[in-house]
């Protein structure tokens, strides 16, 4: 059902340049805007302790959940879906596992990590960003439908460790703020 799911997607690369264009392009920079996009929120004017926190909680739940994924790739060696025929790649071949998605994980962190803070206007943009660059992932070829989900719910994960360790008002948190 994976690769189906995955090819099914994958069947309208190439059909569009234009489409094609925007997929690898948002494949290229979506974790980087929305790392930006976050680092801007640092200077939010409402309420900006309460965001500056969520922006740290993102900063941090995206760092572990691409660390979980370099332990998760030392034992699991999943190929990629153009070496296994089933899509059609439209970028250079990744040297790497395809499980978990890395662009997953890092973009659906943030957004948990949003999500768990309650912002649920900057959550919604965020994970619109998040979904198209994870959906860009099979569009391209580059990752199976599962190795997206494997992705977001480390992402996930990661953020509600993050939750759990690092709580708001917290001796740490007045730190980090002051700090930064």
């Amino acid at each position: 059902m994976d690769a189906a799911l995955t090819h099914w997607i994958n069947s309208a690369a190439g059909v569009s340049p234009l489409l094609d264009r925007i997929m690898i392009g948002v494949s290229q920079i979506g974790v980087p805007l929305m790392v930006l996009a976050v680092a801007l929120q640092w200077w939010s004017r409402t309420d900006r302790p309460h965001v500056r926190h969520a922006c740290l909680s993102a900063g941090l739940a995206f760092l572990l959940g691409l660390a979980i994924n370099q332990v998760i790739l030392l034992f699991v060696h999943r190929i990629r879906p153009y070496d296994a025929g089933v899509t059609h790649l439209l970028i250079a071949p990744s040297a790497d596992w395809s499980f978990p998605s890395d662009h997953a994980t890092a973009s659906m962190a943030i957004v948990a990590a949003f999500v768990m803070q309650a912002l649920p206007r900057r959550t919604l943009a965020l994970f619109a960003a998040a979904l198209l660059i994870c959906w860009s992932r099979l569009h391209i070829g580059i990752h199976y439908a599962g190795d997206v989900v494997g992705g977001a719910a480390t992402g996930a994960s990661a953020a509600l460790a993050v939750r759990l360790a690092y709580r708001e008002n917290s001796r740490l948190d007045t730190l980090a703020t002051k700090i930064l």
